[in-house]
């Protein structure tokens, strides 16, 4: 049944390719300006820097933080001892 489910799912797709390359003049296709491509491509990839750089001021910010509960935990097992 399911193999069924997947094959119709696929000759359907293929179907409408078909139909696409075999009419131009039809709406199947929605035509991007290459502009408009470009700017989507560039807002993506200045995104991704985005996203990156806010993780890696994050990932930073605590790990400083670590850092210093660690030097202080030091220092107090260190005047425990002495």
């Amino acid at each position: 049944m399911a193999a069924n489910a997947v094959l119709m799912f696929l000759f359907f797709c293929f179907y409408e390719m078909v139909l696409a390359t075999e009419n131009p003049e039809t709406d199947y296709c929605y035509k991007i300006k290459p502009v408009t491509m470009i700017l989507i491509i560039v807002g993506d990839v200045g995104l991704t820097v985005v996203i990156v750089l806010v993780v890696y001021h994050c990932a930073s910010q605590r790990r400083k933080r670590r850092e210093e509960a660690d030097k202080v935990y030091m220092n107090v097992r260190a005047n425990c001892k002495a």
